[in-house]
């Protein structure tokens, strides 16, 4: 889909970039110990670390239970050596700490940060999220910027961050798999990429939708395009590939990079596309993780950087650095965060200023 170059945001949502300088991230503190069985001890010390790390570099919202989870997390941030004035405790409580997909998205309109709310129903897959979807009200309400429903055919759309990417000019990326398979994880039964291309419009101000096909074996939220491909710059995506033929993901991963090809950016350029490479397969417990070093979350001054143990970890940590070079690179252990079948990127969710 593509319309006119020329964006005319008056009284109208725009959905910034990710790298466009932010307010604050969010992210819900670790309390749900069935997202990572058998391994939930290591877990709260790997967010401390990637609070440690946001600290120093802009506001961090932190969504605490309770107070003995909130006293938790002051011991784990203080032994870790995070900047607590610039880490704010939001007790609220959720279901799990997926704020990615949970949140709102921040949006302007007329210069002002605004949020929009969508349906979130747990990727359509679990039961426990009737809390988690309370989170956009409680923002709102709490820090009283406005908020509207998507809505669309008079019902609330269902959708999650992690399953867009933006270049913050009018271009979106997203799958297929994820938002229109009919038989799995069906978010809005019925709806066509036309549909979706005009929420997008309406709410995000978006003219220009780059459609790839399927996301990475082990990811349970069936194609989030945030494990698979990201917006650097506003001409640049980094598409993750595999180059050993007989892994599940070479197929698809080379589709997405042959679709990208033909696909063109809001104003009519060519996209450029650069290749992230995968770590080895990662399996717990006999299941395949959705290990990817595409999903890294991009900050003020920093962009984290999930690693592997893997040889692969340098090159791709190399890559990024050469594309983001106003910002440090840094890697953060996930070995045992995938476990939960997510890692940075899931569990952050941007406030663009």
């Amino acid at each position: 889909m593509k319309n006119d170059n020329q964006i005319d945001t008056q009284d109208k949502f725009f959905l910034k970039a990710e790298w466009e300088e932010h307010k604050s991230t969010w992210i819900g503190w670790p309390h749900q110990k069935t997202d990572w069985p058998g391994k939930f001890e290591p877990i709260p010390w790997v967010f401390g670390e990637i609070v440690r790390k946001l600290s120093f570099n802009e506001n961090v919202n932190v969504l605490v239970q309770s107070d003995k989870l909130l006293e938790s997390a002051l011991y784990v941030l203080k032994k870790n050596g995070a900047n607590l004035k610039n880490v704010v405790f939001d007790q609220f409580k959720t279901d799990r700490g997926w704020t990615r997909d949970s949140g709102p998205a921040f949006v302007k309109r007329n210069g002002k940060t605004e949020l929009i709310k969508f349906g979130f129903n747990a990727w359509a897959k679990y039961k426990n999220y009737k809390k988690d979807r309370l989170l956009p009200d409680y923002i709102s309400k709490h820090y009283n910027l406005p908020m509207t429903p998507a809505v669309y055919n008079d019902k609330l759309v269902v959708l999650e961050g992690g399953s867009i990417d933006t270049n913050g000019k009018g271009t979106l990326v997203t799958t297929t798999e994820c938002l229109l398979d009919e038989k799995v994880q069906t978010r809005n039964k019925g709806f066509k990429k036309d549909d979706y291309e005009k929420v997008f419009n309406e709410y995000f101000g978006v003219t220009n939708v780059l459609w790839l096909n399927k996301g990475i074996a082990g990811d349970d939220t069936h194609g989030h395009v945030d494990d698979l491909c990201r917006f650097v710059n506003e001409k640049t995506v980094v598409l993750v590939q595999e180059e050993n033929p007989k892994d599940a993901n070479y197929k698809n991963l080379k589709e997405n990079k042959e679709i990208l090809s033909d696909l063109l950016l809001q104003d009519g350029s060519k996209l450029e596309v650069i290749d992230l490479p995968m770590p080895e397969p990662l399996f717990f417990d006999g299941e395949r993780l959705p290990a990817s070093y595409a999903n890294f979350y991009i900050a003020n001054n920093i962009v984290l950087v999930p690693t592997f143990n893997d040889p692969n970890d340098y090159k791709a940590l190399g890559i990024l650095s050469e594309i983001f070079k106003d910002k440090k690179i840094n890697g953060i252990h996930a070995v045992d965060l995938v476990w939960g079948l997510g890692t940075i990127h899931c569990l952050t969710h941007e406030q663009i200023k």
